[in-house]
């Protein structure tokens, strides 16, 4: 996909996305990401060298190889979302080993997905595409449904499968976070110990978090928290969902509530309503880049998808951030088309013309 190609798909929002200039935080304040990354970030850092070995592994496979940007296929929805509301659309990803051919051919520099499948695949494709194994999952089955994540598996087991790297969800917000908050961090200390990396999925999950038609899930300042507490448990990488509004802690504030702490710079000074400056805040949040902020590419639409996934991918670029983590808008589709719009998220990456605002 060319840079001409990205204008034409951004449309009438192309002038907004592609010609923004930070003035919030500024981008010579940032660890960007370039070729040198891993030994000008993680190499004065506490992680031993297997684990820096691991990170190299990731950042330098698949079509962004050597750049400092990844594209990871996640397909864990299968227990989180279900497999037949996940895999209706394409029946062909009820076998694991097609989610695994779906990153190869896609260019993707990892495929994270669970203990189950990466136990049935690992032996063929541990030595061919780095693999993330997810340690826990809201397993949705449990009637009424009920929100939380828990340990499917170990991390010695993942090490046995090959694995690279390990990810995590932890529901910030939530009745159960002081105890996944314990939980990963105790497993992503292990990890680094037996030198992998680590990358925490830092979802928001509260339903006060929803105020008068405005789902506060997405702000930026309260993604931009969990970032911080995600880097403060030593994730390599954070994915997070990007921002779509600001002012959850404003808004979870009205009455007679006392929630969090704020500043009114973040809003004024460290922040605007431009989606990249929200997605600045972000990344700011994840020590100024050290941690890579990875957006995720969210649900599949349909038609729109390419167009959305475009545009997610030119937002967390010019913000300062790492890559794109987006798994439903490449599965749910045929598989050629999946690699299409892998291929074009990585595009935005590779195209120099798409820079840091």
């Amino acid at each position: 996909m060319t840079f001409t190609e990205i204008e034409t798909l951004l449309g009438q929002q192309h002038a907004t996305l592609l010609q923004h200039t930070c003035t919030t935080i500024p981008k010579e304040k940032l660890h960007l990401p370039a070729p040198n990354f891993l030994d000008s970030v993680f190499g004065i850092s506490s992680r031993n060298i297997p684990t820096l070995k691991s990170l190299a592994s990731i950042y330098n496979s698949g079509r962004l190889a050597g750049t400092g940007y990844v594209s990871i296929l996640p397909v864990d929805q299968g227990i989180e979302h279900s497999a037949g509301a996940s895999f209706a659309p394409n029946p062909m990803y009820f076998d694991p080993e097609n989610i695994v051919k779906l990153a190869i051919e896609g260019g993707c520099n990892a495929v994270a997905t669970t203990f189950g499948t990466l136990a049935f695949v690992s032996r063929k494709y541990a030595h061919k595409i780095p693999l993330i194994v997810k340690l826990n999952h809201n397993e949705l089955l449990t009637y009424p449904n009920k929100y939380d994540q828990i340990m499917f598996g170990s991390v010695k087991d993942a090490w046995n499968l090959g694995a690279t790297a390990v990810g995590a969800t932890i529901y910030f917000g939530s009745p159960e976070a002081d105890r996944q908050i314990i939980e990963v961090a105790r497993a992503f200390e292990e990890a680094h110990s037996l030198g992998l990396g680590t990358i925490l999925w830092c979802y928001l999950r509260n339903n006060a978090f929803k105020k008068e038609g405005i789902d506060y899930h997405v702000s930026a300042d309260l993604t931009g928290q969990a970032n911080h507490l995600g880097v403060t448990i030593q994730a390599d990488i954070i994915k997070q969902k990007l921002p779509e509004n600001n002012g959850g802690f404003k808004a979870l504030n009205m009455g007679a509530s006392s929630y969090g702490k704020l500043d009114e710079r973040m809003y004024t000074q460290l922040a605007s309503d431009n989606p990249i400056d929200l997605c600045r805040y972000q990344v700011a949040n994840c020590y100024m880049g050290r941690a890579g902020l990875i957006n995720s590419g969210g649900a599949s639409a349909g038609a729109s998808d390419l167009k959305e996934a475009v545009l997610t991918a030119v937002i967390n670029k010019r913000a300062g951030g790492t890559g794109l983590i987006s798994g439903r808008k490449a599965f749910q589709r045929p598989f050629a088309e999946g690699i299409q719009l892998l291929q074009a998220i990585q595009d935005v990456y590779l195209e120099k013309q798409v820079t840091i605002a």
